[in-house]
């Protein structure tokens, strides 16, 4: 069983993303923030990472960045509810080049998060 953690200062966020993917066999540890996450992925070995990038605390290029560094091959997903800076362009492209797998544009869809997760997990 695949072992996701999420990360997202929105509780709600949080729990919608826990529900879809736990209800399709996941395992789903939550964190609130880039600092809760590192502490957890130091805890626990984690097949993929959800993290928005916007939220206080280690905010989440900050947060893949740290993440890449410390471990290269982890798959992450970027989620943002910002599409667009218009002083740095597409959030998410950024996030990918930062070394994210994959990006999703809230609010989010069960049936694109379920599919973005098979995606970027069968990925290499």
């Amino acid at each position: 069983m695949p072992s996701i953690l999420v990360v997202d200062d929105e509780t709600a966020v949080r729990h919608f993303l826990r529900l879809v993917l736990e209800r399709a066999g996941h395992e789903v540890v939550e964190a609130s923030n880039g600092k809760e996450a590192m502490e957890e992925i130091r805890r626990k070995t984690f097949n993929l990472v959800i993290t928005a990038l916007f939220m206080p605390v280690h905010e989440g290029f900050e947060t893949i960045s740290a993440l890449k560094k410390e471990y290269a091959g982890l798959r992450i997903i970027a989620m943002s509810d910002r599409f667009r800076d218009f002083s740095q362009g597409d959030l998410l492209l950024m996030a990918v080049a930062l070394g994210a797998k994959a990006g999703m544009q809230k609010p989010l869809l069960a049936d694109v998060v379920l599919e973005t997760v098979q995606r970027v997990l069968a990925s290499q």
